[in-house]
């Protein structure tokens, strides 16, 4: 029985161990299943799900949270990699954000070579139709008939009265002279002149002299009609020969006073016509012919005055009114149709900057863009260089993206990348696109597997080298084109000595990557020129080469592989070529298992 009863007790002892053992393993098992759900978890958010910010999509995380850069919360996103991480003139923003931003674009588009400029101005007194009345001897204002400023006078209208002790000498002279004018003719003609060099006339004389009679009293008469704008003497007042005594003005002609900026100018020429209202005439539109434009622009306003006339018969238009002038435009020969509204510019002078919507791409992409703008016509710009008619840019929300794209660490507005392309004269870039043509034919003669043509155009490569005039040209400039020219110097003398396409094509390679480094550099006088590659030239290392036409053709291989390549970048007329290379990028930080 003892035994049995210890045989019992051994196995209570292992069941209660067991179970404790199952127990403990249950407490610990759920830690283990944790690790392992979370590593399962971490591995599937890096083979799958990815988190990015709306603002912000270079920011992408293995899990949800907090934007590190601007704090805001995580959403999903998908693991292919950004457009953007290899281009820091791009930024993609998320469809979230671009709502956000209340982003537009619209379709980059020509305008009516008639247009519309609007302008702002005030109507000013025709100078030409002011006048001031002035005593023509002295003498103390007996009467006045004009009392107040604003009253309407007439030619021949007495305006005052002068008595004049000086006038009453010389009429006595007169008189005296005309008992002797036989006897003294001489005295008698000098005390006449003397009397008309007062503005006596011939009747006011002759009756002098007729009557015997010395006036004390003469009246002032106006020498124009029109309106007294101000009045200078009172009644008892003592004037002097030259006092002015009042001024008139004729408001029937009046001048329309318009401020046109620098980039208004170019618009406006003598003999425009301009229509124009004023704030206190509502419902009427006046015209004006412009008859000057002020050749000094104001350095406060910067704005150079126009000066347009108009008829006031009517006498509604009064001097100081605001006006608000239309004048019809009309584009210059060789003047660029192409316009964008003002509201997609990032202005900051003639080169400013806009963002052109990037196609086919899986988020919503910006390019940044530098451009030349010229004048405004109404709310467009005209645009010089750096855009292509049906391009999309953006129009609204502008300064959200470039906003956006500085706190990536992107360029924008304020961080910009260095120029490569330096200002030439534009004899220069004429020259130098002489070069690029020859170039061309160059080219197309081993697209054509032609090696006659292509010496042939050898010849005119090296002659249009040889006309290049470089005089204009100074500092970094100067010495940039002597280190290229000697190099095309170089090439072309290689592939003249060359009768074979092999060795030919060999050499120019060497001549493209010269007519490359002149394109960035410099500039050609062509709308469009394409940077294109062949993988597969010399033995697969590739070579590039430039192009006048956007279809591939291959000069590397000619007929064999004629459409092997592909465009790696366009060049437009104007438009400067940036250094490689972009702003440091701002580290995303993340969790690490």
């Amino acid at each position: 029985m003892k035994e049995i009863f210890k045989n019992k007790k051994v196995l209570l002892i292992i069941l209660m161990a067991v179970v404790l053992g199952g127990l403990m393993g249950w407490w610990i098992k759920p830690s283990s299943d944790h690790q392992d759900e979370e590593f399962h978890q971490h591995e599937l958010s890096e083979d799958g799900q990815i988190w990015t910010c709306s603002m912000h999509p270079q920011i992408r995380l293995s899990e949800p949270g907090s934007c590190p850069i601007c704090g805001m919360d995580l959403i999903p996103a998908s693991s292919k990699r950004s457009a953007a991480d290899a281009n820091p003139m791009i930024h993609e923003m998320t469809p979230q954000a671009v709502a956000m931003a209340n982003i537009h674009t619209s379709r980059v588009t020509g305008v009516s070579p008639e247009g519309e400029l609007f302008l702002t101005g005030k109507v000013k007194a025709d100078e030409r139709q002011l006048a001031s009345v002035t005593a023509k001897f002295p003498g103390r204002i007996e009467q006045l008939f004009v009392n107040f400023t604003g009253q309407v006078v007439r030619t021949g209208e007495r305006l005052a009265t002068i008595y004049s002790p000086e006038l009453v000498t010389a009429q006595k002279e007169l008189l005296e002279a005309a008992s002797t004018k036989e006897i003294y003719p001489q005295l008698y003609t000098a005390a006449r002149e003397k009397l008309r060099l007062w503005k006596l006339n011939e009747n006011q004389i002759d009756e002098i002299e007729k009557t015997g009679k010395v006036r004390d009293q003469f009246d002032v008469l106006s020498d124009k009609s029109g309106i007294v704008t101000q009045r200078n003497i009172a009644v008892g007042d003592y004037v002097n020969t030259g006092s002015i005594l009042f001024d008139v003005v004729d408001l029937s002609r009046v001048w329309i006073m318009i401020d046109a900026y620098e980039t208004d100018l170019p618009f406006v020429k003598i003999g425009d016509e301009v229509s124009f209202t004023a704030a206190g005439i509502p419902g009427q539109t006046f015209t004006a012919k412009v008859t000057y434009i002020d050749p000094v622009i104001n350095p406060n306003t910067r704005a150079a005055s126009v000066r347009a006339e108009a008829y006031n018969r009517s006498g509604e238009l009064r001097p100081e009114m605001f006006v608000n002038a239309q004048v019809k435009t009309t584009l210059r020969q060789g003047q660029s149709s192409l316009a964008i509204p003002r509201t997609a510019l990032l202005w900051s002078g003639k080169r400013s900057i806009v963002y052109v919507k990037v196609p086919d791409t899986e988020f919503p992409t910006y390019e940044m863009r530098e451009i030349t703008i010229g004048p405004r016509m109404g709310e467009m710009w005209l645009v010089e260089a750096g855009l292509e008619a049906g391009e999309e840019i953006v129009t609204n929300g502008v300064f959200a993206i470039d906003a956006a794209a500085q706190l990536s660490g992107n360029y924008s507005m304020l961080m910009r990348p260095d120029v490569k392309t330096m200002d030439v004269p534009q004899a220069f870039r004429e020259q130098i696109t002489a070069l690029a043509d020859a170039y061309f034919k160059v080219k197309n003669g081993l697209v054509a597997d032609d090696p006659k043509a292509t010496q042939s155009a050898l010849e005119q490569l090296e002659a249009a080298l040889d006309q290049i005039d470089m005089a204009g040209l100074k500092g970094q400039a100067h010495d940039h084109w002597m280190a290229l020219k000697q190099k095309f110097s170089e090439a072309t003398k290689m592939m003249q000595a060359e009768e074979s396409l092999d060795g030919l094509r060999q050499h120019f390679s060497m001549l493209s990557e010269n007519m490359l480094e002149m394109t960035e550099s410099f500039g050609l006088e062509k709308d469009k020129v394409y940077k294109d590659f062949c993988p597969m030239a010399f033995d697969n290392k590739g070579a590039f080469w430039l192009s006048e036409t956007e279809e591939i053709l291959n000069p590397y291989f000619g007929e064999a592989m004629l459409s092997c390549g592909e465009v790696k970048e366009t060049y437009l007329k104007g438009q400067k070529v940036f250094e490689d290379g972009g702003p440091a990028k701002q580290a995303a930080s993340g969790h690490n298992h």
